[in-house]
């Protein structure tokens, strides 16, 4: 049975490969992250959670790990997808979604998290105690944050009952934000050759201390900066030369590779070079909740041009409302008014919006739109009009006209830059 580690063991021996992480909590991203797997023939898919998502308090989608093992397994079995090419991963698992909290207890409740990620199976941990918490500096010193990861490492490895089966880790210190940078951002500063290897050695020093020695044999990857991310309207895109250092510094480290964040709305070219130069691990989330959005938002424009304005599920006005009556989950991030601010809430490429779709009214207009685009199917002009990835999907035999197909279909575009860039000669 193939694994992560099988996969990264190939890239230190020089073959060109790596894996994507698709970090989503949405069945339908989920679906088409499957269907697009059956379709090119991959023999591994990785899916992993983040903290705020999915943790032991239920996170914003009201789930716990083993609920979240549960869900993303049915979705494969209804996909016909085999649980055995199937990984789960922990990301951005630490004290993130209780940085209101002291250090103390966000760190308490962040062994908690770690625990339960693996008793419920997950097979990938990433150890990020970047965050400063309500008592501690800003930024956060870095042999705090490396201690702290290994604190963590030690409530996960505790928690593992079969040695076999225990999971691959991932660290750093040059964590980006989760979702995207809040501020404009101007050129990024990529992590010194120095700084990435310093920080590897810190950990395994902290982690021996800690008597870790076999869960360090275990770290496949390490977080740095390769000068790439996105805020709400650009993209900073990878520039291989400003890394190449950065790139032949990891290359004599025995079986650790990068694992590159923030890949979201790279280009083709750019994740494909991300990958040569041994960023191996390529994590995306917005970017394909992005995609949905779209989707959605077309689905929504087709309703209003077959459906009489009576029966109209109306979901993009409906995401509207729920978005401006609950602000928590966008207020910090957007600070426009009026129609800027409503442009933001629905084209930001941090995509808040991903936040919302869980919601019982939101849940019930996409249940009621997607009927409604069964009991009339939109017509090919239509889907050319407002869906020309999915209409050549369904042009070419690989969709129907059904609402979830569409949408799967134009996820799937998103997925296939990162297919090539991991398996360039597939």
């Amino acid at each position: 049975m193939l694994t992560i580690r099988d996969i990264m063991a190939r890239h230190k021996a020089g073959e060109r490969v790596g894996i994507t992480s698709v970090c989503s909590a949405h069945p339908l991203v989920i679906e088409a992250t499957l269907r697009h797997a059956l379709r090119t023939g991959q023999e591994l898919v990785l899916i992993e959670a983040t903290s705020n998502q999915v943790n032991q308090d239920g996170g914003y989608t009201g789930m716990v790990p083993a609920d979240f093992h549960k869900f993303v397994h049915g979705i494969a079995a209804a996909a016909g997808f085999s649980a055995e090419r199937l990984v789960l991963g922990g990301d951005h698992l630490g004290p993130n979604a209780w940085t209101a909290l002291s250090a103390d207890e966000a760190m308490a409740k962040a062994e908690v998290l770690v625990a339960d990620y693996v008793r419920a199976g997950f097979r990938k941990i990433h150890l990020d105690c970047s965050m400063s918490c309500a008592d501690d500096p800003v930024p956060l010193p870095e042999a705090t944050i490396a201690e702290r990861a290994a604190r963590l490492c030690a409530a996960s490895e505790a928690a593992v009952t079969d040695p076999a089966d225990a999971p691959v880790y991932v660290i750093g210190t040059e964590v980006p934000v989760p979702g995207g940078a809040a501020e404009d951002l101007g050129e990024l500063a990529v992590t010194t050759p120095a700084a990435a290897l310093a920080t590897l050695d810190m950990h395994q020093r902290l982690f021996a201390e800690a008597g870790l020695d076999g869960a360090w044999e275990r770290v496949i990857a390490t977080v740095v900066q390769p000068g790439v991310e996105f805020d709400h309207d650009k993209v900073i895109d990878y520039l291989p030369e400003r890394a190449t250092a950065l790139s032949r510094a990891i290359e004599p480290v025995e079986r650790i590779v990068y694992e590159a964040h923030s890949t979201d709305y790279q280009t083709a070219e750019a994740l494909a070079a991300l990958v040569r130069d041994h960023f191996a691990i390529l994590k995306v989330g917005p970017g394909v909740t992005f995609a949905l959005r779209e989707a959605f938002w077309a689905l929504d424009a087709i309703e209003a041009e077959t459906v009489p304005a009576g029966e109209r599920a109306g979901l993009r006005s409906a995401t509207m409302a729920q978005m401006h009556a609950d602000p928590r989950n966008w207020r910090k991030y957007y600070h426009a008014q009026g129609e800027a601010l409503d442009l933001q809430l629905q084209y930001s490429l941090s995509d808040r919006i991903r936040y919302y779709w869980a919601t019982p009214a939101l849940v019930e207009a996409q249940e009621r739109l997607f009927a409604n685009l069964r009991d009339q199917p939109p017509t090919l002009a239509l889907v050319s009009q407002y869906l020309p990835i999915a209409y050549n999907a369904v042009r070419h035999g690989t969709a129907t006209l059904d609402p979830a197909d569409l949408v799967v279909a134009h996820i799937g575009a998103t997925l296939d830059a990162y297919h090539g860039a991991c398996h360039p000669h597939a």
